[in-house]
């Protein structure tokens, strides 16, 4: 029984030895080839070598819209507002209708104005014939000539009662005219608080509409101190108004990142700079004849400025983390790391890198969201020059 239970132990232990020798036999074959798995599974990456150009880069500071003149259209008489002709946000003509007041009381006005005018010129008539018929009375002495002198006195108040008519008549015109408002300019109507049968005056509170005229449009942008030293020291002139004559013509990025097809120009900076903000505002024109801007848009200007040669990277071969950009290096064993790049600007789709990368070293230019710190690839060179006529510098 002993020797039956001794060759079953046995059994047991060649059994679990068996099963270890092919596990280390296994993990031997596994381990040898590790290696050619790991060179196989290099991913073949577009790689370009950075270089020095000559760029202009963009810096872009925020900007807010307004028309060249933003019209309050208030009424000029009291009375109820009895047709509106235009709705919100219409684009209207200089001297087309808007709104029109109830008309008939200053109609009756203007009708006892033509009555009293009319009373005043035969008054005035009367007066002139006394004048006449006592002229030669006096001459012949039949009359004193102080009755002439009273009916002459008579005939002058006569004309000033005439005059004080007609003044009353163009008033009752004007008043009559103020009924009928209409559009000051070429522009787009704002918000109508008002309604149809709305009491309205000269005392109203809220205006009837705003009128942005916006043939040409006004771009307010603020640049901090330190940008303005910049924009002094780069800009030749001896005034800071020289300065801004010289300046080149600045684009507007809208809120959507497009760009507005016209350029515009700056044209003022103010006197101080604001306390509070640390800042200056600076306003630039651009034309609006096709009206795609509004007032209250808002957007970026685009300010150019020389750079000389400077290293450039394209946008696509970066990726950023915590508000910082990085790319990816690629060093002569073809493994990448991560790497922190300083940007000065922008020139089309490319940052200007002013610091963190040398001419002639290679980065990932796409890809980048399958690597990891240390991943070898099998890099695939790519020329600078085709990307630069792909996607050029000035592009934007």
């Amino acid at each position: 029984m002993k020797q039956t239970n001794y060759s079953k132990l046995t059994t047991i232990l060649i059994l679990i030895l068996g099963s270890f020798g092919l596990d280390l036999a296994l993990q031997s074959c596994n381990t040898a080839n590790s290696a050619p798995a790991a060179e196989m599974s290099a991913p073949s990456l577009p790689v370009i070598s950075v270089n020095n150009y000559p760029v202009t880069i963009y810096k872009e500071f925020t900007a807010s819209l307004e028309g060249n003149r933003d019209i309050e259209i208030r009424p000029q008489v009291d009375g109820y507002l009895d047709k509106i002709f235009v709705d919100e946000g219409a684009a209207v003509h200089k001297g087309q209708t808007l709104f029109h007041i109830d008309a008939r009381p200053y109609q009756e006005q203007l009708n006892t104005a033509y009555a009293n005018l009319q009373s005043a010129k035969a008054a005035m008539e009367n007066a002139f014939i006394n004048v006449e018929k006592l002229g030669p009375l006096v001459q012949n002495k039949v009359v004193s000539d102080v009755q002439l002198k009273s009916a002459n006195a008579a005939y002058d108040a006569a004309k000033a009662n005439v005059a004080q008519a007609q003044a009353a008549v163009e008033t009752a015109k004007i008043n009559l005219g103020f009924t009928n408002i209409t559009a000051p300019a070429d522009g787009f109507i704002g918000k109508i608080p008002l309604k149809t049968g709305s009491l309205v005056g000269r005392s109203t509170v809220d205006a009837l509409t705003v009128l942005s005229e916006t043939r040409e449009m006004h771009v307010y942008f603020s640049m901090s101190e330190n940008d303005f030293l910049h924009f002094k020291d780069q800009v030749t002139g001896n005034s800071i108004e020289e300065k801004i004559k010289k300046l080149p013509q600045v684009e507007l990025v809208l809120a959507d990142n497009t760009l507005y097809p016209q350029k515009g120009k700056v044209d003022i900076v103010q006197g101080q700079f604001d306390k509070k903000l640390g800042s200056i505002n600076f306003r630039a024109i651009f034309p609006n004849d096709q009206g795609l801007l509004r007032s209250g848009n808002t957007g970026k200007i685009r300010l150019p400025q020389k750079a000389g040669n400077s290293i450039i990277v394209p946008q696509e071969a970066t990726f950023e983390t915590q508000d910082k950009i990085f790319v990816f290096a690629v060093n002569d064993s073809s493994k990448v790391s991560g790497k922190l790049i300083n940007v000065s600007g922008r020139a089309g789709n490319y940052y200007v890198v002013s610091n963190g990368l040398n001419p002639g070293d290679k980065i990932v230019y796409s890809g980048l969201g399958r690597l990891q710190e240390g991943m070898k690839i099998s890099p695939q060179l790519i020329p600078m020059d085709s990307l630069l006529k792909a996607s050029p510098l000035t592009e934007q």
